[in-house]
């Protein structure tokens, strides 16, 4: 009976080694891993949180990013050609807004002294309107774009065969957004000789402007930087009440100058 026990346990054992050895036969080797594809990459510049129409690029609000070199357009900007261009493009003015992390494109981007850049800067609702000016009627060239002034009328009154002149302010606390066409204050300069000056104003103050150089010399007196601020004693009310009574004194309307 042992014996019979252990032929079978004999055959069990041999039929097992040899499945074994048919199963290792027939797998296959296993597949070498793919290479690994090496993506090519540059670095461009794209916005670090959102920036608004209209708004001055602060450099904080760009940085370096890598990004794949096939789907980097031509428009982008490139750390390897510009390695400086968070510190060139600082304080241009975004034509459209962008997003966090998409991609600077200079073109969408206006720089001061660029064509576009006075639309760009001027604040909702304000028109730009310019002036002529001498060293003498714009405070011996201390004016600069970013002052604020007052905007005299000097005019002359004839009163049968007697002439005076008489000088009115008909603006109060205007800012100054360039002279001639530079539109930033200039560094290292303490005077700035222009012919002509651009205020900012709005469309009642545009008109009187615009009234007053036909009826005298204009002058622009230059403000205290202290009376500059909001609720400094001048606002739009108080110059459109101004302007009203400067029209009716000079007996004239923003639509006839008759007399």
């Amino acid at each position: 009976m042992k014996a019979a026990r252990l032929v079978v346990l004999g055959i069990a054992v041999a039929a097992g080694g040899l499945a074994a050895l048919l199963a290792g036969r027939s797998e296959k080797p296993a597949p070498a891993p793919a290479p690994v594809v090496q993506l090519e990459t540059v670095d461009v510049l794209v916005a670090k949180s959102d920036i608004g129409r209209g708004t001055a690029v602060k450099p904080g609000e760009l940085r370096w990013q890598t990004w794949p070199a096939a789907s980097a357009g031509p428009n982008f900007i490139r750390k390897s050609s510009q390695p400086d261009a968070i510190e060139q493009l600082s304080g241009s003015i975004a034509r459209g807004s962008f997003s966090a992390g998409e991609p600077i494109q200079e073109s969408r981007l206006i720089k001061a002294g660029r064509s576009g850049y006075l639309a760009a800067v001027l604040p909702s609702g304000m028109r730009a309107v310019s002036t002529e000016i001498s060293a003498e009627t714009s405070a011996g060239g201390f004016v600069v774009p970013g002052d604020n002034v007052d905007v005299i009328l000097t005019r002359r009154e004839s009163n049968g065969s007697n002439e005076s002149f008489a000088s009115e302010t008909i603006l109060s606390n205007v800012r100054v957004l360039a002279i001639d066409q530079t539109v930033d204050d200039p560094n290292g300069q303490k005077t700035l000789i222009g012919k002509t000056v651009t205020l900012e104003l709005s469309p009642s103050q545009a008109e009187t402007l615009v009234l007053g150089k036909q009826l005298g010399t204009l002058s622009l007196a230059l403000r205290s930087i202290v009376d500059t601020a909001p609720g400094s004693g001048d606002t739009d009310d108080a110059n459109a009440r101004g302007n009203a009574i400067n029209m009716v004194r000079f007996g004239v309307t923003t639509k006839t100058t008759t007399k």
